[in-house]
């Protein structure tokens, strides 16, 4: 049963493998036979993990990437292709967030988080899809958030991206499928990474999230290489158009209060 989860012989470019959760996730795959192109807006960070992953024994190369910019996008996964041979696996991680309550939100920081999560997401599924359905196998995986279903003041625009990203994937998936492509979204809970440090400096806030888990505590970015190596795996074969929430159970317990003689 091992084998269903070695990626061997496969290419995967993840985004965001700079830093946080696409770092853990480019190294994760690497570990598991694949070779890796290690995509990110910040050229020194992948060369980095692009090394780490060789001094690990994995196969990886390191690219510069803003998803912002389709022709680059386009450029890019070509050259994965090129390179690699096949375009089997592309994971893309990236995402940012202005914590506002909607009536103090610009119209310019409003375009910012739009810009990047939902037009970046869009850009990466469409490159990849084009040369996957040509190819007529491969794997698609966008990263969503429990803001999808779950939010909290302050969380308006970036909660509609992240379940903009969900319905971008279930379509996807009924459009490529035909073709052999799965497209699928990892959702995760309260992650420690770089990215949410201003949360882990206020121990109020971070405690308050860590109560609100089944575990009592922040996940790791490593915890989030085992779902994207399942969905990236033939582990998946029969899995697309679908939402994996990785969260500690944070949508599945209220957490507010538990009754006498529980």
């Amino acid at each position: 049963m091992a084998g269903l989860f070695d990626l061997t012989g496969k290419t995967a470019a993840v985004i965001g493998a700079g830093s946080g959760i696409g770092e853990a996730v480019a190294l994760g795959c690497a570990r598991q036979g694949a070779f890796v192109a290690c995509l990110d807006i910040n050229a020194d960070a992948a060369r980095g993990v692009a090394s780490r992953a060789h001094a690990d024994g994995g196969k990886a190369e390191a690219g510069t990437l803003d998803i912002r910019d389709s022709a680059a996008v386009e450029a890019s996964f070509a050259d994965v292709q090129k390179r690699g041979g096949t375009l089997d696996v592309v994971i893309c991680t990236p995402a940012i967030n202005v914590r506002k309550p909607i009536l103090k939100y610009t119209d310019e920081e409003f375009a910012r988080v739009l810009d990047l999560n939902m037009r970046g997401n869009f850009n990466v599924l469409r490159a990849a899809g084009r040369i996957m359905t040509a190819q007529k196998t491969g794997s698609i995986i966008l990263f969503s958030s429990i803001r999808a279903q779950a939010v909290e003041p302050g969380q308006a625009v970036y909660a509609a991206t992240k379940a903009a990203i969900v319905q971008m994937v279930r379509t996807a998936a009924a459009e490529f499928g035909p073709s052999g492509v799965r497209v699928n979204a990892i959702g995760p809970g309260v992650i420690d990474t770089p990215l949410t440090a201003p949360i882990k400096a206020n121990a109020a806030w971070y405690n308050a999230y860590a109560a609100k888990t089944v575990f009592n505590r922040w996940g790791r970015a490593d915890e989030m290489v085992g779902p994207a190596v399942f969905l990236a795996s033939d582990a998946a074969s029969y899995v697309t158009g679908t939402i994996l929430f990785a969260d500690g159970g944070w949508l599945a317990a209220d957490g507010r209060f538990t009754p006498p003689g529980t």
